[in-house]
């Protein structure tokens, strides 16, 4: 490359490492490698959060772009395959169900699948919803099984944060970029408002271009400097404390993440190859820290590894993710709580917006707002499928979960809520991140059983439709009794070292 080309590079500077910051160099290193100069900073006395330990299966498309080899990458952060979630005491006590990452059924092109079981259902056919999905049964059973050329299941991971970072870190650092270890003493901005420089306290001042902020909550750049406002939904979304401890691994390998309530909120657990990831989320209105960790502790299904953390935060979105020359990328652009597993999938898609709309050269101003308005419409979607979980409920046995059942939620998911239970009918917006099936899984799952639905169902004899209602499950039972199970296809597939 010559010298006049390489002095057109853009200067991307990348402030925090962590997945958010690594993830992002690595990708833009791999996809815009030419284009750009990339440093990333990071301070050697900052943690990683470190509680993005369960993913979605959009990620295995991420991988596939950066040439991710799974099974390397599964060995090297002690991965363990994902199927859905199982939630338990959310809808009332003593009630649990699945969401998972499959199709249920066959839809037609008149009605979803849904309809015709709920018709099944008032004609006192037999059969549970869950039943017709391969996920979810898959899941129940403890069974998997994946190839390098296809998979008959749609899954996602379980990893050990720390060891994905470090990972990304090698696969970033062997593209090329540049690494510095360093403590950002200063921010400094031009008259117009954009960064020109951090300060780093021992390499001096640290030009670009574009800068990233990946300094998780502290968001240094495009909140503290920047002063960028914050959109709080704490209104919505009560909890604002998480404690996270990693416990010995409690047998059977599950492929799915466990939500389970409390009477103040929720708690995880996630199973690694090693060991089990675990978490118990609260609202500080309801639960006190020190109550708190003592019913944590209580709930250890094993020994714990290390001294419980605890993570303080707080619900929302920036008003602008890219605000002049500065992108956040992960938790300094918005949190919306762990329970549905989207902490990395945001990371993944703000990534990919950035390198769809980078900002090559001239004004900026129009990328900067097509930028803006698909990460505030992508976020507020994922904040109403969390809510929902809060919301609809029959749980009335705390003051916590009353007042979830009892507030007043955005009109653009009371309106999701009603359609479904008037009609049967769940959908999925463009660009939405969940589907109809993960909306219809759930909302039956709280206990919404709609009063009617697609009368083309209506039109199937008894006899047809019980035909081909069992003809589904069985295949479904069939398909699953020739799976291996989790623990054993990842014992062959992708085994770690137990360090």
């Amino acid at each position: 490359m010559d010298s006049n080309t390489q002095s057109e590079k853009t200067r991307v500077v990348i402030a925090g490492g962590g997945t958010a910051g690594w993830l992002t160099a690595a990708a833009l290193a791999k996809k815009l490698g030419p284009l750009v100069d990339i440093t990333l900073v990071e301070s050697s006395d900052i943690s990683t959060i470190g509680v993005g330990e369960a993913t979605i299966p959009p990620l295995r498309v991420f991988h596939q772009l950066l040439g991710i080899n799974e099974a390397e990458f599964m060995r090297a952060t002690s991965a363990t395959f994902k199927l859905g979630i199982q939630f338990t005491d959310f809808g009332d006590k003593q009630t649990e169900y699945i969401h998972s990452f499959g199709q249920t059924g066959q839809s037609g092109w008149l009605a979803e699948f849904f309809h015709f079981w709920r018709e099944a259902h008032e004609r006192g056919i037999p059969g549970e919803y869950g039943e017709y999905c391969l996920e979810l049964e898959a899941a129940k059973a403890n069974k998997f099984f994946t190839s390098t050329q296809n998979s008959p299941l749609n899954y996602a991971y379980h990893l050990d944060a720390g060891a994905y970072a470090a990972y990304l870190k090698k696969l970033a650092v062997n593209s090329g970029i540049t690494h510095i270890v360093d403590n950002i003493d200063a921010v400094n901005c031009a008259p117009s408002g954009d960064i020109y420089a951090l300060l780093l306290r021992q390499h001096g001042l640290l030009t670009g271009d574009l800068f990233i902020d990946c300094t998780g909550f502290k968001a240094l750049l495009i909140g503290e400097a920047l002063n960028t406002g914050y959109e709080d939904w704490s209104h919505w979304l009560f909890c604002n404390r998480a404690l996270a401890v990693q416990t010995e691994l409690a047998p059977p390998l599950k492929p799915y993440t466990v939500a389970s309530a409390h009477e103040a909120g929720w708690r995880w657990e996630i199973p690694l190859q090693h060991r089990m990831g675990n978490g118990f989320v609260y609202s500080s209105q309801f639960l006190t820290d020190e109550q708190a960790e003592l019913q944590f502790q209580k709930t250890l299904n094993s020994a714990p590894l290390q001294t419980i953390r605890r993570i303080e935060f707080k619900t929302g979105r920036r008003d602008h993710a890219w605000q002049n020359n500065c992108v956040a990328i992960g938790l300094s652009a918005g949190f919306v709580e762990p329970m549905e597993s989207t902490s990395i999938h945001l990371i993944v898609t703000g990534i990919t917006r950035l390198m769809q709309l980078f900002p090559y050269r001239g004004d900026a101003t129009r990328l900067r707002n097509e930028y803006n308005n698909q990460t505030r419409a992508e976020i507020e979607k994922i904040r109403d499928f969390i809510i929902l979980h809060y919301h609809v409920t029959e749980r009335d046995d705390s003051e916590f979960w009353k007042m979830c059942k009892k507030m007043n939620i955005p009109d653009s998911l009371a309106e999701r809520i009603e359609l479904f239970k008037e009609h049967g009918h769940a959908f999925q917006k463009n660009g939405e991140l969940f589907r109809v099936d993960s909306w219809t899984q759930v909302m039956l799952g709280q206990g919404i059983l709609p009063g009617s639905w697609h009368p083309a169902a209506k039109m199937m004899s008894s006899g047809q439709l019980s035909a081909a209602m069992e003809k589904g499950k069985q295949e479904i039972k069939q398909r699953v009794a020739q799976l291996p199970g989790h623990e054993a296809f990842v014992s062959q597939y992708c085994a770690s070292v137990k360090h």
